[in-house]
């Protein structure tokens, strides 16, 4: 059984067809519905307001609530900040965290979006409004659910919010392997930053990853996985600088799905980042990577 968490709110229909595919939520849950894979949609609520300025400054979680971000902020975002992306913004932290504890009940779940990895206290930025990796991996350490969390990120773009919302945190350790020279220019400290060059394909990404991932679950011994599985690593991604194929990108999910089935660590995925002209070949991508991890986990051992 594949668990996804989902909301039709995810999906905001948009006059204008920017770099942020707005409507690739849909076409994910398209591509999962017509896998013949046996699966469960569950319904988020927004992450409570006390939860979101856990994290992120009060003032700033107004701002999102009331639309009334300043104009300097949405162009760091994005995009505009009106109701439904407001609403959205709520609702895929409380998909992250449901998908969360979706997977320490069945080993993994996947949240349809989520992976907004570049919000910051105050701000959001590069199409991240809250960072739900950070929210989700606070309010369930804070409410007991977990007491050590992995933020594992391969999204090709570093995982900068995330890295400085959780700086410190002995409990939090922020795993991100992307391409150097991309976005963000200036990177933060991640408990670990794996930095590859531009055009890294297959063999050198899964080395990277097999060099550093064991070592950090056998060292770290988190007692959840948060996946921020971004498929921008891919070589035809509009936004992506490293040169991964579909079969690289799936030796990818299968490794960490792999490594984390291997010592009975609950695996919880988000969407993060995918782009590009043909938004049928990158929903594709997404849910290749949720069906890879979902497949992996709940294969029987045959030992």
């Amino acid at each position: 059984m594949l668990h996804v968490v989902h909301h039709p709110g995810y999906v905001v229909e948009t006059d204008r067809m920017g770099t942020f595919p707005h409507d690739k939520y849909a076409l994910v849950m398209r591509v999962l519905g017509g896998s013949g894979e046996t699966m469960k949609v569950h319904a988020p609520e927004v992450m409570p307001r006390e939860w979101l300025e856990a994290v992120h400054e009060p003032a700033y979680v107004d701002e999102v609530i009331n639309c009334s971000v300043p104009a300097a902020k949405q162009r760091r975002i994005g995009f505009a900040i009106d109701e439904r992306i407001s609403r959205r913004s709520q609702l895929s932290p409380g998909g992250t965290w449901l998908a969360a504890k979706l997977a320490l009940q069945h080993g993994y779940a996947a949240n349809s979006a989520g992976g907004s990895h570049h919000a910051l206290a105050d701000s959001g930025a590069g199409y991240c409004v809250f960072n739900d990796l950070a929210l989700t991996a606070n309010r369930l350490i804070a409410e007991r659910n977990v007491s050590r969390i992995l933020i594992l990120d391969l999204d090709v773009h570093q995982g900068d919010g995330t890295a400085a919302l959780t700086a410190g945190r002995s409990d939090i350790f922020t795993l991100s392997i992307h391409a150097e020279k991309n976005f963000p220019t200036r990177k933060a400290r991640s408990s670990l930053d794996v930095g590859l060059p531009d055009a890294t394909g297959d063999a050198g990404y899964l080395e990277a990853l097999a060099g550093s991932l064991p070592m950090v679950l056998d060292h770290f011994v988190p007692e959840l996985i948060l996946l921020q599985a971004g498929v921008d690593a891919h070589t035809d991604d509009k936004l992506g600088r490293l040169s991964l194929t579909d079969e690289g990108l799936a030796h990818r999910d299968r490794f960490v799905a792999t490594e984390a089935k291997r010592r009975g660590i609950p695996l919880a995925s988000t969407l993060g980042g995918g782009y590009g002209a043909d938004r049928e070949a990158v929903a594709l991508r997404h849910a290749r990577t949720i069906l890879a991890l979902a497949a992996t986990i709940n294969a029987r051992d045959t030992a």
